[in-house]
């Protein structure tokens, strides 16, 4: 069985093993051992609510309950942009016009803005290549929505997500190559460590600050405004699936898109509901969905993915997932099926 739980220091080993395994451009998963053991100490100071919004963090991480192995991680960021500037471009519109002349025409811009200050952020998605089947990534994505279900009051009303945007199998992303790299002169591999290690701010703050005509870029630079890398397709999918929309801003680097949704609007938010758990009496049906069950704590919070028939009042468990989620006959879980239903009934009380 897969089981999600909160990062732990003794987790450090094969958090830095799994991201060396990731491509230019995951920026925020670093293959930093200094870094990843800041992040999880910083998760765990966070869970005993011994820092500021402002630097609050979880790390959560995917484990096969049966080897004990680390296949996935991913992350929830609190409240952007309140400690250090957080910078994207909006996309936007400006309208030349000149009556006498007969001159009307519009222009696409990039505005660098700071509209997503105090959102909150999903981000630092990795699962294992040889890991990607079944519902892993779903699993491992959506997640952090029955976390922030249950504990609303920690987090943002908007949540967003950086979608990595558009690059070679060199890491070449021809957006930085064709305005990037003329403020900040380092390849996009660097500048997007720099990215990963925190140093986002300095980098955008030498980027030009007025609106940049995206006509006067190359036209393979234009083209990958606000697109996603073909290896992201998946999790920008899930996102979707859980009602996340680009509304124009994109990254200041590759200018991969930036997706968002109100927290109270996210699928899995609204349609999960708690569930008392019973004994399982019987196997699940030939029509049973998979579904994601989630504990109610916040240090030890727990969550793992079952076939289950609808519920009817009650949640049935088997004993070994029960044991697993750290529950019992009586306790509760937060419960919602993995992906949407033809039947909202099947989650709506």
């Amino acid at each position: 069985m897969m089981l999600i739980r909160m990062a732990r220091p003794d987790d450090l080993d094969a958090l830095v093993a799994l991201a060396r395994l990731a491509d230019i451009g995951v920026t925020s998963l670093q293959a930093d051992p200094a870094q990843l053991a800041e992040r999880i100490e910083r998760s765990q100071r966070t869970l005993r609510n011994e820092l500021p919004r402002a630097n609050q963090g979880y790390l959560f991480v995917l484990e096969c309950s049966d080897t004990g192995q680390l296949v996935g991680t991913c992350s929830i960021e609190s409240a952007l942009g309140l400690h250090s500037p957080w910078y994207n471009y909006r996309v936007g519109k400006v309208i030349h016009a000149s009556p006498s002349l007969n001159i009307y025409s519009s222009a696409e811009t990039l505005f660098l803005s700071n509209d997503h200050t105090g959102s909150t952020e999903v981000c630092a998605l990795f699962l294992h290549p040889d890991w990607r089947r079944e519902h892993l990534g779903a699993m491992l994505s959506k997640c952090r929505f029955l976390f922030m279900a249950q504990h609303p009051e920690r987090f943002a009303n908007k949540v967003i997500a950086e979608m990595r945007g558009v690059a070679d199998e060199q890491g070449r992303s021809p957006f930085w190559e064709a305005l990037g790299r003329h403020f900040f002169t380092v390849d996009f591999a660097q500048a997007d460590h720099l990215t990963g290690v925190g140093d986002k701010s300095v980098v955008a703050e030498l980027m030009p600050k007025y609106p940049v005509y995206v006509d006067l870029l190359p036209a393979e630079a234009r083209a990958v405004i606000g697109q996603v890398h073909e290896k992201t397709q998946p999790a920008l999918a899930m996102l979707q699936e859980e009602g996340f929309r680009y509304q124009g801003y994109v990254d200041i680097f590759d200018a991969g898109p930036t997706v968002e949704a109100y927290l109270h609007e996210i699928r899995a938010v609204r349609h999960s509901r708690l569930w008392t758990v019973c004994e399982e009496k019987a196997a699940p049906s030939a029509h049973a969905q998979p579904w994601l069950l989630a504990s109610t704590g916040l240090s030890d919070f727990r969550m793992t993915v079952k076939l289950l028939d609808a519920p009817h009042g009650v949640l049935p468990l088997d004993d070994d997932t029960a044991q697993m989620l750290g529950v019992r006959e009586g306790d509760v879980l937060r419960a919602v099926p993995l992906h949407p239903p033809q039947d909202l009934s099947q989650v709506l009380p």
